[in-house]
């Protein structure tokens, strides 16, 4: 049996582009090439049909080492916690009032590109702290 080599994450939402291009920014990601034959993504866009323009985009790794992400508008929205939510590794290998300062740092930063602070979670027993947060359409998120 083969194994998976690549795999993507997929976000359902109402504005794919702008989710994307957040999470460029959260992420150091980067948008890839329009496909073959158009010059840019919006030269894409306008040759296909009205109901379908917009209604997706993606992000890519410049490294090529993470996944790729892929946004895709949906008609509803969200109404529950996520099943699955991504942590951002800003602290890992930090502890105490070091890993704090990080993580209020980046945290900043993101609420600067449209994030929202949930919540921290200080650190106990099995786990080092960590701060949720929700991207710019409520997708949580740990910064971590």
């Amino acid at each position: 049996m083969a194994s998976v080599k690549q795999f993507q994450v997929t976000f359902d939402c109402a504005e794919p582009e702008r989710v994307a291009r957040f999470w460029c920014e959260v992420l150091g990601y980067v948008v890839p090439p329009p496909p073959e034959g158009f010059a840019t993504w919006d030269d894409f866009e306008r040759s296909r049909p009205p109901e379908q323009q917009g209604s997706a985009f993606a992000c890519i790794d410049p490294s090529g080492v993470g996944p790729r992400l892929f946004f895709q508008r949906v008609p509803e929205g969200k109404v529950v916690k996520n099943r699955l939510h991504l942590d951002v590794r800003v602290g890992t290998g930090l502890v105490g009032d070091e890993r704090l300062a990080t993580l209020e740092a980046e945290c900043a930063r993101l609420v600067a590109l449209g994030a929202v602070r949930v919540r921290l979670l200080l650190a106990d027993g099995d786990n080092e702290s960590c701060l949720v947060m929700q991207d710019i359409e409520g997708n949580e998120f740990d910064l971590d």
